[in-house]
């Protein structure tokens, strides 16, 4: 038989076939490596996007506390849904390996406009047993489904309302735990698995308390299996509690003035999703078919407080105080209540090996919200947030993907926001297979 070394760029004339008894008599001239040698799979994601949209600085869902906190506004680029023209996205480096014949770590660094964060860095055993798995370390909780997905899994440019309301922004809704995970994969003939959580819960709807012991946890148990050969589905249930400690945002009181609360107290979701995969004879690589959907609620209670930020005049000129701030040096604080729910499903359908289309409606409902005192000093009014999306993309490869999708997005209270997106996702290196 015979070996063909690789050709060098220039073509050098050494690289030439060599036959296997060559090979054979060649000195030896690598070694076992070390069991804990740094041999890493790296990976790099290039995203970015050109968006036609309304100028709309200070996004919010109209009815949700604001995920992104006091002063909303974010950096171009970092998450900002109100980003217009072209940018880039957060560019991912993909860091993984195995550690030793027990443990794999991965680490995940999102890098923007000089700015680097951290968004995952964990170690997972691989060695227990028993269909038992410990993670430890910055980690995407196994909480639903989507919310463990990076944006350049997703089917859609942005995140459904619905994780926007829950976690974040457009384009970081997702919760994000330091902390342990526990899961145990049952030896039954479907899939049927169980997880729980602890950590520090420092991320939206928890907040930094830089307190001992535990911040909040998760429970989630996920069940599936096959429908014949083409069709495969999975369903679960999640829990998340978390305590938050002078969680604040900005409010807008009854004379139009900014405010800012603060919220103590405590944040408990339930999330159920649902996932529905069809592939003829299980192979997509040509065509395939998926609808999923999910469904929460939130309860928050506790206290909030509401301190006055600006103060004006009124058309005769008189001094008109902010609401929560009636001696403009003092605050009012009341019992804080909310019970909120939202909804969306989306379905895409691959139609040729390259090209897939797709359709996503999202519902919320602000629900019931009592403020306590707060009740006659903030504009409060109930909204169903809503928004309807149609993506069309296509892939070179696995590795190259261009997608376009058009949103008719009415998150925000008497604001129709026709929105029109061309992205690019782009992946260099190993990428492993994506989770179900």
């Amino acid at each position: 038989p015979t070996l063909t070394a690789p050709v060098p760029p220039d073509g050098d004339a050494l690289a030439a076939p060599r036959t296997a008894e060559a090979v054979a008599v060649a000195p030896a001239r690598s070694v076992a490596p070390a069991a804990n040698a740094f041999n890493p799979e790296i990976s790099l994601i290039l995203q970015g996007q050109y968006a036609d949209r309304k100028n709309i600085p200070n996004r919010t869902i109209s009815g949700f506390w604001p995920a992104a906190g006091h002063g909303q506004q974010h950096e171009g680029g970092n998450g900002d849904d109100n980003t217009r023209g072209f940018s880039i996205d957060h560019t991912e480096l993909i860091i993984s390996a195995g550690i030793d014949p027990y443990f794999n770590g991965r680490a995940i660094f999102a890098v923007v406009d000089g700015q680097v964060e951290t968004e995952e860095a964990w170690f997972q055993s691989s060695a227990i047993g028993a269909g038992v798995g410990v993670k430890g370390g910055r980690f995407r909780s196994g909480i639903g489904y989507l919310n463990e997905q990076h944006p350049h899994q997703w089917d859609f440019y942005d995140a459904p309302l619905m994780y926007q309301a829950l976690f974040g922004t457009a384009r970081e809704a997702s919760y994000t735990q330091d902390g342990v995970q526990l899961k145990w994969l049952a030896p039954t003939p479907i899939f049927l698995e169980f997880g729980a959580e602890a950590g520090r819960s420092a991320r939206f709807p928890g907040n930094d308390r830089n307190k001992n012991g535990n911040g909040g946890g998760a429970l989630f148990a996920h069940l599936g299996g096959d429908v014949g050969a083409s069709n495969s589905w999975r369903a679960g249930v999640s829990w998340l509690k978390v305590s938050a400690q002078d969680r604040e945002a900005d409010f807008t009181d009854i004379n139009g003035y900014t405010s800012a609360g603060s919220f103590t107290g405590d944040s408990t979701t339930w999330i159920a999703d649902f996932v529905w995969k069809w592939a003829p004879d299980g192979n997509p690589a040509h065509n395939n078919f998926k609808f999923q959907a999910e469904y929460f609620q939130r309860k928050e209670k506790g206290s909030l407080t509401c301190t006055g930020e600006q103060t004006g005049t009124d058309a005769a000129g008189n001094p008109v105080a902010n609401a929560c701030s009636p001696a403009r040096d003092d605050s009012t604080t009341g019992s804080y209540l909310t019970r909120q729910s939202g909804w969306y499903a989306q379905a895409v359908y691959q139609f040729t090996p390259n090209w897939r289309a797709g359709l996503r409606y999202d519902l919320l409902d602000s629900g019931t919200r009592d403020f306590g005192a707060n009740n006659a000093n903030l504009a409060l009014a109930s909204y169903k947030p809503k928004r309807a999306s149609i993506m069309v993309d296509y892939s070179w490869s696995e590795f190259s993907r261009m997608r376009l999708q058009y949103a008719q997005d009415q998150s925000m209270q008497d604001i129709t926001d026709n929105q029109l997106t061309l992205q690019y996702i782009m992946s260099l290196g190993p990428h492993g297979a994506h989770k179900f």
